[in-house]
């Protein structure tokens, strides 16, 4: 999942950004999403007309590259992920490189918690504002606990199944203004079994510029 943008910035880095322009990032951010008792998989779970199964329980892990703007400059940061969720909750490690734990998110029973190394814990209810606040930049988990998967609401506030085409993409733009491109499946010639490898998400924002974020899934596991 690695592409690394432009001007490259280790994930450390984040530490060095000013709380307030990761503040105005947040408010410019209005797509971000609240925490929901039931999340929106619950749904896709029970009403996707597509093949593959939604998973409540799952463990995700791969690695992540994103582009920004920051004071005029192009920004850009790797590492790997790893992401674990049940029907209560999710946790999230966000790695550098060299597998150092940056930062780690919880999200559950309406509140999400940032920890990272020599900072008092954040907490929130809205857990995409919050990752902006303490990273300086936007990663729509929220989105991502359907996204994942391959599972969604689009524009018009329908459900949707990526499903690859004749070429192996699909792409849609969520409720929330991402672009998502999918372009990469693990077995793909067996829709039951299918699920996204690769997923490129986009987005223009004021504060932040144009967003765009790529992650390569390395290994999913139902639980």
């Amino acid at each position: 999942m690695m592409c690394i943008f432009g001007q490259t910035a280790m994930l450390p880095a984040l530490h060095r950004a000013s709380l307030g322009t990761v503040m105005l990032a947040a408010i410019a951010l209005s797509g971000c999403g609240t925490l929901q008792p039931t999340p929106g998989g619950t749904a896709a779970a029970t009403t996707s007309t597509g093949p593959r199964a939604y998973r409540q329980a799952i463990d995700v892990s791969g690695r992540l590259s994103l582009r920004y703007q920051q004071d005029g400059k192009e920004q850009a940061v790797y590492g790997s992920f790893t992401w674990s969720q049940s029907r209560q909750e999710t946790d999230i490690t966000l790695l550098s490189p060299l597998g150092q734990t940056l930062a780690t998110i919880n999200i559950g029973a309406g509140q999400a918690t940032l920890k990272q190394a020599g900072q008092p814990p954040r907490i929130a209810s809205d857990v995409d504002a919050l990752t902006v606040q303490a990273l300086g930049w936007p990663l729509p988990i929220a989105g991502l606990r359907d996204w994942l998967q391959g599972f969604g609401e689009d524009a018009g506030g329908r459900r949707f199944t990526a499903t690859p085409d004749a070429d192996g993409n699909f792409s849609v733009t969520t409720a929330d203004k991402w672009l998502i491109q999918y372009s990469n499946w693990q077995d793909q010639d067996k829709p039951a079994d299918s699920y996204p490898k690769r997923i490129d998400l986009a987005r223009n924002t004021e504060q932040a510029g144009q967003v765009a974020i790529r992650i390569a899934v390395s290994s999913r596991q139902p639980h």
